[in-house]
């Protein structure tokens, strides 16, 4: 049994504010309910998750059941300020599990089949989904991709952590955060030899993976995880309007 935490607290001032009024992405209505609600669901009912921090706005608090497993926490400012926040509201559990509240198509099938590829040599995991699954799932989806040797991958927004390791690499992971938007601007961080590779499709997932690592100061893993949903985050009106197409296709 492990514990979540769900960062739901980013306010709706960049390309989704073209499509809704909603002060907070995480409020944005799919299917008659919010987004993060969906991701809520999805962890209430995995076996395997014990209790769930959730940075958000009260407005999601107001809306959401009351569970005992739930415990919200007002937004303090950007993505790795929220995680910092709360992080010592875990810190005695060996591992937790992160996830943005913009995830509407997670399940608990999906969240366990991420935990399953999670293995007990590091301290910190992160999915990479393969290009090719994720579109045959969900045709017409735009991504960010990244070339590498073993093929193209688009990464995943849940993360297996250990408490202590990621309150390490916080500061070390703002750059990583910034740029994980634009490859290229990623890979300048590898140093000149590893961009090169990179450029030319040649980097490895192990030196990419090493060298991450390196960066942040942890023992980290990249997971390849042919898990679709823990891929099709909500960050664009493009993303909006297909969850909203397949919420509607699904209740239909």
């Amino acid at each position: 049994m492990i514990p979540a935490i769900v960062l739901a607290g980013a306010p709706n001032d960049g390309y989704l504010r073209e499509v809704s009024p909603a002060p907070f992405e995480a409020l944005i209505e799919v299917g008659g309910r919010p987004l993060a609600a969906y991701v809520l669901d999805a962890l209430l009912t995995t076996e395997d998750i014990s209790r769930i921090v959730v940075v958000a706005p009260e407005q999601l608090a107001r809306a959401y059941p009351r569970d005992s497993r739930l415990t919200f926490v007002p937004p303090k400012g950007k993505l790795l300020e929220n995680l910092s926040s709360v992080l010592p509201l875990v810190a005695d559990a060996p591992k937790v599990l992160v996830v943005t509240g913009d995830l509407p198509l997670l399940t608990p099938a999906a969240v366990n089949a991420f935990l399953g590829l999670c293995r007990p040599e590091a301290e910190v995991y992160y999915p990479i989904i393969p290009r090719s699954v994720l579109e045959s799932r969900y045709p017409g989806i735009k991504r960010t991709y990244v070339r590498l040797r073993e093929g193209v991958f688009t990464g995943g927004n849940v993360g297996l952590v250990q408490p202590a390791a990621l309150a390490r690499c916080l500061k070390q992971a703002e750059k990583l955060v910034a740029y994980r938007k634009n490859p290229l601007r990623l890979a300048w961080l590898l140093g000149p030899g590893l961009l090169l590779r990179f450029l030319a499709g040649k980097l490895s997932l192990a030196e990419a993976e090493r060298k991450a690592s390196e960066l942040l100061e942890v023992r980290g893993k990249a997971v390849i995880a042919e898990i679709p949903e823990i891929g099709v985050d909500v960050d664009k009106p493009s993303d909006l309007a297909l969850v909203r197409r397949l919420m509607e296709s699904k209740q239909a």
